[in-house]
């Protein structure tokens, strides 16, 4: 593939991630509001109810991301990713429109199998870059994920102080138009003679397992991005709930601060991830990268004024490149008709995180959030630490002996 068409699909597939990060980081800032308008329960039972939303919708995602990803090795990138795209914005209506908080679970269920699609948006980027040139592509995928969360989170904090349901719709609107910009922009990145026969087998998360069992570098990557992205639970589950109890935010303010964060990170991989993949190689850049990631949650675990809340903020996000470094690894390892089960084995263990880690930080931070015994908001912050260094021991023993 030449390097104008390869730089043209990985803008595109970058918008299209763009767009579906925004839809999602609309709902954060509101999400507590949502669940309350709904349920009518306080904040501490709305954390709890929050956690068993984004366990349902991980769990969906853990389902069926190698099922997307052998779909899209099978029947090719683009009808895949603009299906479930198209999907997702007819699940955000449905979350919109949620009178009960079961209606609300069924959306999240819906919607966390439509988005599985990470999977083949990745492909994407495998199938029209050289293994050289991968993790820093990788790089711009992510950083247009975390542009998504800038806007979104801020958009949605201001649309939320029109109603809980407004970012619903908004996030709606925004999957859809992407779905129909892919339609007319995304052209295919898996020639027919590359693809693979469909195996039941194989599409399933035991099975792709199996699968990526058969390189141990491969496995221990896997763990790494597992320990690691456990440990952001913490952040993804309870920042609206830990911001508001700790610091009064508003749902404008929680917004805001994931905005700022996203733009960092944002910043990081799109500017820094490349560049230092280049100069250093994958390996150096993914280790020291997540050197940073122990003492950013010491920060947040502590943080009781501001200066210590950015200092955190700051130190994660230089955690950001490791992600990026270990994919472009992973992915030079195997074959062009299996880059959609890797991405699939990765999404799948993403979703795993998040199956655990949301009810397993909600549970944490009501426990030390309610006044009675120990108050200690940032407790989950603590584990955090502990999850990140233990990636880190797998990440350096592994890179140690590749």
């Amino acid at each position: 593939m030449q390097q104008a068409s390869s730089s043209r699909i990985l803008a595109i597939v970058a918008f299209i991630v763009f767009i579906d990060m925004m839809g999602v980081g609309l709902l954060l800032p509101v999400m507590p509001s949502l669940i309350m308008d709904i349920s009518g329960a306080e904040i501490s039972a709305a954390a709890e109810t929050g956690g068993y939303l984004i366990f349902a919708y991980a769990g969906m995602q853990f389902l069926f991301s190698p099922l997307i990803g052998a779909l899209s090795d099978r029947f090719g990138r683009r009808p895949i990713l603009l299906a479930t795209l198209f999907a997702l914005g007819l699940n955000y209506v449905l979350m919109a429109l949620s009178p009960t908080i079961s209606w609300l679970f069924a959306a999240r269920i819906l919607t966390g199998i439509m988005g599985a699609s990470w999977a083949a948006a990745y492909s994407c980027v495998s199938d029209c870059t050289t293994a050289e040139r991968r993790g820093g592509a990788f790089g711009l995928l992510a950083a247009a994920g975390s542009a998504g969360y800038v806007i979104g989170p801020a958009l949605g904090g201001f649309a939320g102080e029109f109603g809980p349901r407004v970012p619903c719709v908004i996030a709606a609107c925004l999957s859809l138009g992407g779905a129909a910009a892919g339609w007319f922009l995304l052209q295919e990145t898996l020639p027919a003679e590359k693809r693979r026969a469909f195996s039941a087998v194989r599409a399933n998360p035991v099975g792709s397992l199996i699968q990526m069992s058969r390189s141990p570098f491969i496995l221990a990557c896997l763990a790494v991005i597992f320990f690691m992205q456990l440990s952001t639970m913490a952040q993804l589950s309870i920042w609206a709930f830990w911001g508001e109890l700790q610091f009064g935010w508003t749902p404008m303010m929680k917004g805001l601060t994931v905005s700022v964060y996203g733009a960092m990170l944002g910043l990081v991989q799109a500017v820094l991830t490349g560049r230092c993949i280049k100069r250093f190689g994958p390996a150096v850049t993914a280790r020291f990268s997540l050197m940073f990631g122990p003492p950013s949650y010491i920060f947040l675990a502590l943080a009781s004024s501001e200066p210590f809340l950015v200092t955190g903020m700051v130190l994660g996000v230089l955690t950001g490149m490791t992600f990026p470094a270990l994919q472009g690894m992973m992915s030079a390892r195997v074959t062009p008709d299996a880059q959609g089960e890797l991405q699939g084995a990765i999404a799948s263990t993403l979703s795993l995180t998040a199956i655990i880690g949301p009810i397993m930080m909600t549970q944490i931070f009501s426990q030390f959030a309610d006044k009675h015994g120990v108050y200690f908001p940032g407790a989950p912050f603590v584990l955090s630490t502990l999850l990140v260094l233990i990636a880190l021991t797998i990440l350096w023993r592994t890179l140690s002996t590749a």
